[in-house]
Formats: structure tokens, sequence, C-alpha cells
């Protein structure tokens, strides 16, 4: 299982990029990384972190929700150059250094330190509390300094530092500490346009981590034990997606997994609950006639998790929440309602699991439901959700999930704050303390029913886009070319997810509608989506390899922000790419400098 492998460390670039032409351009770059690095700091760096950006295909918005998505890894990454400082003072220890090729981005020096804990309440309500006793080791914990109100290049470094700091230099009941970490020069490059919705963000953080492991020499290192063991992939996944949090996105772990975990010629299937799962999944597209490719275009709109964040991004987090608590209410689970259940922040993926009947459990790999059931679920699922409607709330209307009228039924004004709270069978405050306290939001009513509409039909479109790939994979004749009707099955899949992100989700915006319209109708195209967070960033079109040119020319003559751009600033926005082409072998990865010659 991909979750299980180790961390791919290299000593060449040959080893890292096993295709020679691809081999000799990379090679090119880490030199000069290498070169500007030795010329900042005076040494060369030891190691140099690698993780590509993610394209996801299908199933926006629903990670958190903790159902499965199908993205892929892009060939634009972020490279960190990293290795200890000359100086040994004592002083100095954990300090960094850091720089970025781009000019734009300002050197930053920053340091952690020990503080003490303050006694805080967990967002399940409970007091947890804090001994008086100064020397007691849980009484300290590190502390760098993120500003989360604007948004800093440096402070994804700092996120990633955080999650190794944490997990590997716990003070020890004495208030000291076993081992310090070293002081560290980074240097920053990257290939991933920074509001893209190719997830730069979490690119970021994973290759942040992935240098603080290395230098460190924490990559093969058991946090429980403390004995060897290679840090496994699946472990730099829960990493990241923690650490990501630091800078104020609550991200439900695709980003992450998808830099982490993809491989080449296929997709990945990511599960979430009851345990973390990858699944590769060969897309039929070279075996097409015509063959096909994935073409990514920026709509140039900017797209950033942590700005709007209380009026978009969390806010759909805390939408998906509060919908999951009602539906189990509405629908009578009492096993999630219970006391006994391990969280009263529970989501829609646990609801479709008590709502079958089954007891899954986070992080135990039995029971669990398979595929099909999880399908047969969903589609049973999606007829209840009109429970969520406003009007059936707040008038007390019997509800029929087999009433065609009622379900097909979509316009929702949405409920206000104090008609969540009556609806979750809690009191206000303890309403805010678990939905509201360790998140920013701002809204006047909130669109349960759609967002939950969404969430179920968008997991229930990955399944049946899994189902159709792993068919065309097992096709009885491996030679022949599969009919254009393949590209036509998924291509209609991901032009009605588009349809929910912007009507449902309302994650779009006029820019993403423009361009999927757009693409939708160029030549060669068979489907178009708008992929990441939404607000702006990229959309992802499958197009007939032989009609790309077409494609493109459309797209710049039509669409408004490409008209004027040169061809090379249209190719950094404007590209074609196939699943797993910026993995080239392995996706995330350490090269080991101080092996390597050249």
């Amino acid at each position: 299982m991909a979750a299980d492998e180790p961390i791919p460390v290299f000593t060449t670039v040959q080893d890292a990029h096993p295709i020679p032409a691809i081999a000799a351009r990379e090679a090119l770059r880490y030199a000069q990384l290498t070169d500007h690095y030795t010329s900042l700091f005076g040494h060369r760096p030891t190691h140099i972190a690698r993780a590509p950006g993610r394209v996801n295909i299908i199933g926006e918005h629903i990670d958190y929700a903790l159902f499965g998505v199908c993205p892929m890894a892009v060939e634009q990454d972020v490279l960190i150059a990293c290795g200890p400082q000359s100086t040994t003072a004592e002083e100095q220890h954990g300090h960094v250094n850091a720089r970025n090729l781009h000019p734009k981005y300002q050197p930053k020096e920053f340091m952690p330190t020990l503080s003490p804990v303050i006694p805080i309440t967990s967002s399940e309500g409970d007091t947890i509390h804090i001994s008086e006793d100064p020397s007691a080791s849980h009484n300290v914990q590190w502390h760098i300094d993120i500003d989360k109100t604007q948004l800093r290049w440096e402070s994804y470094v700092k996120a990633g530092y955080y999650g190794v700091l944490e997990r590997f230099f716990k003070p020890v009941p004495s208030s000291a500490l076993e081992s310090m970490p070293k002081p560290v020069d980074i240097l920053v490059t990257g290939s991933v346009p920074a509001g893209s919705g190719l997830s730069s963000s979490a690119a970021m953080v994973v290759a942040s981590t992935l240098a603080f492991l290395a230098v460190n020499d924490k990559l093969t290192v058991d946090q429980a034990t403390g004995e060897e063991r290679p840090l496994s992939k699946g472990e730099l996944v829960e990493m990241a997606v923690e650490n990501e949090k630091r800078v104020g996105v609550n991200s439900g772990g695709m980003d992450q997994a998808a830099s982490v975990t993809s491989r080449p010629t296929s997709a990945l299937y990511i599960s979430f609950f009851p345990f973390f799962d990858v699944e590769s999944v060969a897309l039929p597209i070279t075996r097409t006639n015509p063959k096909a490719v994935f073409v990514c275009a920026n709509s140039l709109v900017v797209s950033d998790k942590v700005v709007g964040a209380k009026t978009r991004y969390n806010l759909r987090v805390v939408e998906t929440l509060v919908s999951a608590r009602i539906l189990a209410r509405l629908l009578n689970l009492t096993a999630l309602l219970s006391p006994s259940y391990p969280t009263k922040k529970f989501t829609l993926r646990e609801v479709l699991s008590a709502y079958l009947g089954v007891a899954e459990i986070k992080g135990e790999r039995q029971p669990a439901l398979s595929v099909e059931e999880v399908k047969e679920g969903l589609e049973s699922l999606l007829k209840e959700s009109g429970r969520l409607r406003a009007r059936v709330l707040r008038e007390g209307i019997k509800f029929d999930a087999n009433d065609e009228a009622q379900e097909a039924e979509v316009v929702d004004e949405g409920l206000t704050m104090e008609e969540m709270v009556q609806f979750s069978g809690m009191d206000e405050d303890e309403f805010r303390q678990v939905y509201l306290s360790w998140v920013d939001v701002e809204a006047t009513h909130f669109q349960l029913y759609k967002r939950t509409l969404h969430v179920l039909s968008e997991a229930l479109r990955v399944l049946e886009f899994r189902a159709a790939c792993l068919s065309f994979a097992n096709h009885e004749d491996e030679d022949a070319d599969l009919p254009e009707s393949t590209l036509e099955i998924l291509g209609a899949l991901m032009t009605s997810s588009q349809k929910s992100c912007s009507e449902l989700y309302e994650c779009s915006c006029p820019e993403l509608d423009t361009l999927t319209s757009l693409a939708r109708s160029s030549p060669g195209a068979y489907g178009s989506r708008l992929t990441g967070a939404g607000w702006g960033g990229c959309t992802i079109s499958l197009v007939a390899e032989d009609k790309v040119g077409e494609f493109v020319s459309r797209l710049r003559r039509e669409y408004g922000p490409y008209r004027g751009l040169g061809d090379e600033e249209l190719a950094e926005v404007v590209f074609a790419t196939r699943p797993g082409s910026g993995a080239f072998g392995e996706c995330t990865f350490i090269l080991r400098t101080r092996d390597w010659v050249g």
C-alpha cells in the first residue's frame, strides 16, 4: 500500500528522474539551485526536498467530509535546498535562515521558542487541566509566530517546521530536551503558480516538512520509540495535514496525499475513512481512440484558502460538519449522538457509516464498508438529504425520501445561526465550542442542504469515475483501442461536478464559469471543471490529444485575461499533462546532495 511505503531518498538526479531527457533538465535545475545556495550561505546544501503540486480530477471539497477523491500529481513542484548552519553556538539551536529565489519574497530569519502551555478547552467541550508544576514536560510547548491574517511565504515554511519540532523534539520531564533542532539554512524555489488551484500551499508545507526532517536526520526515526525505522508516506501526509492548519487552513488531506503518494501513469483514489488508503487507478486516456490528455488552464484569478477563509473555505467546513449533526438527529442515528462516540464533531462520511449500521472507527481497518457498499449507501442517503431544507425544518414538513417532487427541489434560503443551534440539539455555548471555537466564519445564512447535496453527489461521482476507469482497464482485449465513448463518460462526470461546485457549493466564480464553458465548447473537449479550492485558480479539461493546439487557441482568443499574453506567458497558464507526469517514478522525495557530485 502506497501509504506504508518509505519516503524515497535518492543520491543522484538520474535515480530520482529515470527518464533521460527529464533527468538532464532537472539536473540543471538542481545544480543551479545548489549554486545559488552555496553562494548565499557559503556551504553546499545537504539535501534537496521536492514536493509537486496536484490537480484534482474529480472530488472537490469532500476530503474534509472524509469521502474519497481522485487527484494526480503535476510536473510543477516546490524544491527546498537545505543544510545545517556552520555555527555551533547553543543559542542558535533551531535558528532558520530562509531565502526564496523569487525576488518578490523577502529573506526571513526566525527561531522557535519553548513557551508555557496555557490551559485551554478542547473543541469537544472538555477542559484540559494543566499542572502548575513548572518542571512538568507538558507545561512547555514549541512556539513559532505565524500570522494567519496575512499571506506570507515563510508561514508555510514555519508550518512545516512546527510538526517536526512537536513530533521529534519533545521536552523530557526535566523540562530540557534530549536533543535540539539544528540551525538550518534553506533556499526555496518552485514552479507551482501561487493561488492557481494546483495546491502550491500543500506542496510548500510538504517540502518544508521534508526539509526539516532530513536536515535533522529524522527520516528514519520512529517518533514513538526513537528506534531506526523509515518514515512512511502516510505518516508524512498526516504531519503535513496538521502542519497546514498552522496557517489557518483546515485541509482534509487530499492535497498532501496527492503530493506525497502519486505515481506515474495513474490517478489516485484516496480514501480517508475509516483509515487512510491510496489506490492507483489507471486512466484509460492513453488507450482511447483518440488518445486524450488533461489540460490545466489558470483563470488568473488568485485563489488562496487563507484569504477570505471565514466566508469561503472554512465556512464550508463548518457548514458540512453542522449538516452532519443535524442529519444524524433527523435520521435518529443514536450511535453518533451517544456521549460514548469519540467526537461530537463528526463528518458526513461518519453519518453514512451509521446510516448503514456499520460501526466503523477512525484509524481501524475493521469493520470497513466496501467501495460498493459506500456507493449504494450514498445513493440512498442522497434521497434523505432533503430533510435539511430550511423550509422542511422550519415548518416541520413531513419528508418522504421517495417523493420525486421533494427530491427535485434545490432552491433553499439556508438557516440562521440561531436555527442551526436549535436543530443541532445543543445549547448555544456547547454549539459554539464544538463548531466555532477553533475557526473564524462569517455568514447570515448557512446553506446546509446545498452543501450536503454537493458533498454526497460529488462523492458518488468520484466512485462512478473510479468504476469507469477500472472497467476500461479490465477490458478483455488489452491491445484494442477503447471507444471515444470512454472519454465522453469521464468528461460528463467532470462537467456534472462543475455544475455542482458552481450551483450547490458555490465555490466557483464568474471567470471559472466562463473558462469551463469555453472549454466544453472547444474542439476536442469532453468535459471541464474547476480544480482546487475554487473561487479562482485553475480548471481541468479532458481533451483529445490531437486537438490540444486548437483547444488552447480557442481559449486564447475568447477568454479575456489571455488576450495579449505572449507564447511563453500562455504556456505557463495553460498546459497539457498526463497523470503522474510530475512524479517521474516517485513523487515527493529527498535528494541527498552530500552524496551527489553532479
